[in-house]
Parts: C-alpha cells; sequence; structure tokens
C-alpha cells in the first residue's frame, strides 16, 4: 500500500525543507486524503510499513507544529 502522507510529509521533514513548502505539500496532501487519518496511521503500523520509531518520531514533530499554530 503506497501511503501519500509518507510520499509527501516523510521525505521532507527529514530534509529540513522550509515551513512555506511544507504546508504547500500538507495542503496538497489534505485535498486529496480520504478516509479516517487513525485508521490509516494503524494500518501502517500493522503492515509495517511503518515503524513504531518513525511514528513517535512524526507525532513528536506534529505536536510541535500544533504548539507553533497555537
Amino acid at each position: 500500500m503506497n501511503n501519500s502522507l509518507f510520499n509527501i510529509l516523510g521525505p521532507n521533514i527529514n530534509r529540513g525543507n522550509d515551513l512555506t513548502q511544507m504546508l504547500s505539500q500538507f495542503n496538497q496532501f489534505r485535498q486529496t486524503f480520504k478516509g479516517d487519518p487513525r485508521q490509516q496511521v494503524q494500518s501502517l503500523l500493522r503492515s509495517g510499513q511503518m515503524s513504531q520509531e518513525q511514528f513517535e518520531k512524526l507525532a513528536e514533530q506534529a505536536d510541535q507544529l500544533v504548539a507553533f499554530f497555537k
């Protein structure tokens, strides 16, 4: 299963792209995403396409972004 969230956000988070580009890519992803995000993440974890370590790293980065937008 190809996951568009990983394709869009995963590589860019590690490269340190600027916030504007990341937000633009996220908006593109958001427009095409279908389904329940929690179910998608659980599916990735169960299938092994996402490790627990990857999940924790992305969750930490998401928490930082949420704090930034408050």
